[in-house]
Order: C-alpha cells, then structure tokens, then sequence
C-alpha cells in the first residue's frame, strides 16, 4: 500500500478514542470517524513503517449499528458527535469495550492476574448521563465560511479541516436556548456584512461566539469574541438578544477583545455590555460561580453521576485529610469536605483556585483550602500529609515526574478521575509497579454522542 492511494473495506472494530480498524487482504488500515460494521472509502494518507493510516472519503454502507437517523443537518461533516446515528445504548457498549480492553492490558502489564492469567480486578461497566442530547453547558462557536468567499458561518469546524465553519443552526448537543442566541448573532452580522477573522492573513473582525448555560439554574453567559481591528457599536445586538424569547435568562452579555495569532479562545480585554461576567450553576446542592473562562465540567447532569461514583469509591473519609490533586475549580473538593477533616486542592490555572476559594465562601466551606501552582512542585511544599488523594488530572495524564511524588506518601487509597483512559492505563501500570492494586474501575459518560469517556478507578495500597 502507498500514500495517495484509495481502497475499500469493512470496519471491524473501533479501538479508543475513533480508532476503526479495517482489513485490506494481510494489511491493517486504521481509519478515524467511523462506525463498526460500516463499509467504507478510504485514502492511504499515513504510512510510517507497517502502520497504515487512512482518512475517511465515504461511507458506502451503513453499519447495523446505525439504528436511527442523524438528528442535525450537518451531520457527519461536522466532526463533533459521530455516534449520533447509533442508539445510546450501543454507544454505551461500545465505550465500556474500547476502555476495559486498555484497563485489562494495564492491569496485566502490571502483574495483577489471577491464577488463570487473567486481569483480576472489577470492572463495574458504564453510567449513562442522563440526558443524551441538550447536555452541554459549554460551546465555542467559530465564525468563519463554509467554503473560501462563502456567505458568514457560526458553528464547528468542518471534519479534517482548519478554516472551513459549518453554521450549527441546530446543535443538539446544546439547550434550545443556545441555539436561538447563535442564529441571532449570526444573522446580526450577516445583515452587516461584518468581517470573521483570517487565521493566515491575520485581518477580520469577528473570531468566536462563547456560550455558558447552567443547567440547573438556566442563566446564560453570552461572549463575543472579536480582533481590535474594527469598532462596532453593539448596543443593537444587545437589544436582540435580551429581546429573545428564551427558557433561561441572559445575565451578562461580554465582548471579549483577542488579538492573539493563534486560534485559542481567550481574552486580552473584557467588555461588560449588560449584566455580569459571572453565572451560578448548582450541583450535587452546593453552589458554584463559572466565569467565562473557568474550568466546569460540560455537562452538569453527568457531573453529578461522576462525582457520587468518586464520592462512593472514596468511602468514608471522616477526620481525614484528603489531597484533591488538579483540583479545577475544587468542584470535587467542596462535594468531599462536608465529610472529611480537611480538604488541600491543588491546581496549576490561577483564576481556577481564586473561583475554587470564592465558591468555598459562597458555600460557607471552612475545611476546604486551595493552592495555586504545579502539582509536581507544590507536593514537595506542603506540611500536612494526606489520608486519601483524589486525582483529576488533565487529558494528559500525571506528569512522570509528579507520579512517584503521588506514590511516595503511601495513602491507603487513591481514587483516579480521567477524561482519556489510554492516559489512565499508561499510570495505572506505574502505580502497579510500585505497590498499588486496582480495585474496581467504572466509566462515566459525559460526552454522548462523541468519542470521549470519563473513567473512574480506585487504587488500594498493597499491605
């Protein structure tokens, strides 16, 4: 097989996070974005040795997996939910296959077998969210044009590519409300002609549409981001929005001013044009103040189901002190400390531990205290020693540096939160290696309709 080169094939398997397996005669192609059992075209645009990669051209055959129809119109060239023609159920199976077998190959590489060989640890399955669509809290929407010179475009990328913007008109990974805000917007500055920003000539106006909406609570956070390049006066678009007719409530409209080069979202100035930069989501009873940028899980309703899974697996933790490593903005700290002695969060993003310590007073959370800084550093400052340690580290994982740190203090029990479980198996062998057992691990689905999967493990120290 060589580069450039198109075959035909069936998707026999899906490996995590999108990895579909097809078998040309003797050769294995992996192929991204499909579904098991579809037939498919496909070119060879990867080849490094006998690993073979190709990028999905057409699918030629549904898969029998595809049980109902899409349910957004710009499905499947928007590469954001890919299983969304698969019924929730299989798509819930096959997330639990794709993650026991790379927990199953940590635990053996480890040592942890049984006398058969086999890996000897539980597995407990997966936990829906209990909500399958409607469930983000959190978009970033692009403006940009569907093909070069096209009309004004508000949504995601196209799949594979950096600059076209397919207009998400009718998302339904978000709340109807959201929806109604980006139509505005984008019809707004259709009707004016405005500039979107070119990311290689670095000229343009408008750059991102952000948008938070709490769950619970239904107050919305609308954020314009544009260059410095033009001035416009928003005061019509202000008047639009807030004239919507909405389930929830606006409670702060911001123009956000980035002129940074890269494609990120973030802020060089903030403009308050109505209300406030903050709002108020609720979970598990405790009261949490999100700001644009703060760190929040996306969906609120499966936060629950994971934080009551990690509270469970945890166990009691009366008069203990618990290390909440990569705290975020000590969600999981607040939720812990009503039933320990004392709770030390630990957190690299600075504006993350200043909300952490805001929504602990908001709580009136005494026992709760937050650090800023890198874990692998701070660890080697902090007097206290712990009882128990939480980690929620991001998609990368621990450092490997931080790890023996972590290991070091010998706690009984370790309960690991994790957003990519290839990320957890590499840990898990390491903390295998140096005295600890898995115990039982479950995953917890937050992200329906896509490829990702949150996986909650529990470690026990080796007497």
């Amino acid at each position: 097989m060589k580069k450039g080169e198109i075959y035909e094939g069936v998707v026999e398997k899906i490996e995590f996070p999108n990895k579909g397996k097809v078998k040309v005669g003797e050769e294995t192609v992996i192929v991204k974005n499909a579904i098991p059992g579809q037939k498919v075209r496909f070119m060879i645009n990867k080849k490094r040795g006998k690993k073979l990669e190709g990028r999905l051209l057409e699918v030629l055959e549904k898969s029998p997996l595809e049980k109902r129809e899409p349910v957004c119109s710009i499905f499947p060239a928007c590469g954001g939910c890919m299983y969304q023609t698969m019924s929730y159920e299989d798509q819930l199976k096959m997330k639990a296959k794709q993650v026991k077998e790379l927990l199953d190959t940590a635990v053996k590489n480890g040592g942890q077998v049984d006398e058969n060989g086999n890996p000897d640890y539980v597995f407990e399955g997966i936990k829906g969210s209990p909500f399958e669509f409607a469930y983000r809290n959190k978009m970033e929407f692009s403006f940009g044009d569907e093909y070069k010179d096209g009309p004004l475009a508000l949504g995601l990328h196209k799949k594979g590519s950096t600059y076209d913007v397919l207009s998400a008109r009718d998302c339904k990974l978000v709340h109807e409300d959201m929806t109604k805000i980006l139509c505005c917007v984008l019809e707004y500055f259709q009707e004016r002609k405005t500039s979107f920003y070119k990311k290689m000539q670095h000229v343009g106006y408008l750059r991102h549409l952000l948008l938070r909406r709490a769950n619970t609570t239904g107050e919305i956070l609308v954020n314009l981001v544009t260059t410095s390049q033009e001035e416009m006066d928003l005061t019509p678009l202000k008047e639009a929005l807030l004239a919507l007719d909405l389930e929830g409530k606006i409670v702060g409209f911001l123009h956000i001013i980035n002129d940074g080069l890269s494609d990120m979202v973030r802020s060089d100035e903030t403009r308050i044009l109505y209300g406030q930069d903050y709002f108020y989501e609720e979970i598990l009873g405790l009261k949490f103040k999100v700001t644009p940028f703060s760190f929040f899980q996306p969906n609120s309703y499966g936060a629950e189901v994971l934080y009551n899974t990690a509270r469970e697996y945890l166990g009691s933790t009366k008069d203990m002190t618990v290390f909440d490593l990569y705290s975020g903005t000590g969600t999981i700290s607040q939720i812990l400390a009503p039933v320990a002695k004392e709770v030390i969060g630990v957190e690299i993003v600075e504006e993350a531990v200043e909300a952490a310590k805001a929504n602990a007073a908001l709580n009136g959370i005494e026992n709760c205290h937050f650090i800023a800084g890198d874990v692998l550093k701070v660890i080697d400052e902090i007097k206290e020693k712990p009882d128990t340690i939480v980690l929620d580290p991001p998609r990368d994982g621990i450092h490997p540096k931080a790890l023996p740190k972590i290991i070091q203090y010998g706690v009984d029990k370790i309960v690991y939160i994790s957003c990519k479980p290839s990320s957890l198996a590499r840990d898990l062998e390491v903390f295998l290696q140096r005295g600890y057992r898995v115990e039982k691990c479950v995953c917890v689905d937050q992200f329906c309709q896509t490829v990702h999967v949150e996986t909650v493990a529990c470690l026990k120290k080796v007497k």
